[in-house]
């Protein structure tokens, strides 16, 4: 499926915008930004024999993170993508994680929605999490807050989407085919799941399908203003563990995996009632399946498997 930019680009997609069409004398503010939406360092994952290096081109993941909160550093994750990235291959493989999945928290030894990781133990709860459910490291993380989602929808002016049947929810009416949609709009638009028949799948789909607007969108304004509401946004709601130097490291090598993305869905989970609360139980073998393709387009040696639980 071809693609305008990497989907990765979608959560900090103003300041990957900006680092690759910025004139010179926007240097300092790109990486004034980049600096100060930085947490953390760089992540060891037990997976991985060595520290990945996007300095040499070898095949990353990212877990990228939709926090339901105006804060980027608290909340649960009302989205969580594992996106694998191969810059040899030139493409990239996205999964999306159903919020309700029941799994172990790595960190507190019980079960619960992996939603929660993030609530109760922030990026590294949820990295360490998502990469016990899937047995593949992950390597980098990026998270925005709806608050963020909504500015990064308005900075680029709006998007237009496809939409496959009418809804409305929330005082939106969404009709069937093309629409139009401002921040608010867009953010309601992406978390409707209920009166969708497909639930978690098709709200995946609609929160990638706005993404790729806001990317296609994005990358064709040159407004020197424009970039500086796109950095203001970042600024202000996204967080990661990503270096300035890690962000042009990634435009420069991996920038040919933009054009190649594979979406992945789970589809046979099974929806299970503990102590009256609701998850998604999901089907071992395709946990399995998925975990291979991933491993696969990491291109993970056999032998290193997932630390002791």
């Amino acid at each position: 499926m071809k693609k305008a930019l990497l989907i990765i680009g979608g959560l900090f997609l103003a300041l990957l915008i900006a680092v690759g069409i910025y004139a010179w004398y926007l240097y300092d503010s790109v990486a004034d930004t980049a600096e100060n939406i930085n947490e953390g360092e760089d992540r060891q994952s037990n997976l991985r024999e060595a520290d990945v290096d996007l300095d040499t081109s070898e095949p990353i993941s990212i877990l990228l993170m939709g926090v339901d909160s105006e804060e980027s550093t608290s909340g649960r994750t009302d989205t969580m993508i594992v996106a694998t990235v191969n810059p040899e291959t030139e493409s990239t493989k996205m999964v999306s994680i159903p919020r309700d999945t029941y799994t172990e928290i790595i960190g507190r030894g019980e079960q619960d929605k992996i939603t929660h990781a993030y609530a109760f133990g922030g990026p590294d709860m949820a990295m360490d999490t998502a990469e016990n459910f899937l047995n593949v490291p992950i390597d980098y993380y990026a998270t925005i807050n709806f608050k963020g989602f909504e500015d990064i929808v308005n900075a680029v002016g709006g998007v237009t989407v496809e939409n496959d049947f009418a809804f409305s929810v929330h005082e939106h009416d969404f009709p069937e085919g093309e629409i139009e949609l401002n921040g608010e709009e867009a953010l309601t638009y992406v978390r409707m799941r209920k009166e969708d028949p497909s639930g978690d799948l098709g709200r995946n789909e609609r929160q990638r399908q706005v993404l790729e607007a806001v990317a296609n969108k994005g990358q064709s304004v040159t407004s020197i203003t424009r970039i500086g509401d796109y950095l203001d946004v970042v600024e202000e709601n996204v967080r990661t563990n990503m270096t300035f130097d890690d962000m042009k490291d990634l435009r420069s090598n991996y920038y040919g995996a933009r054009d190649d993305i594979e979406n992945i869905n789970f589809e046979n989970g099974q929806d299970r009632t503990i102590d009256g609360v609701y998850y998604m139980e999901q089907d071992p073998a395709e946990v399995d399946e998925i975990s291979n393709e991933l491993r696969d387009h990491l291109e993970l040696e056999d032998g290193e498997e997932a630390p002791a639980e």
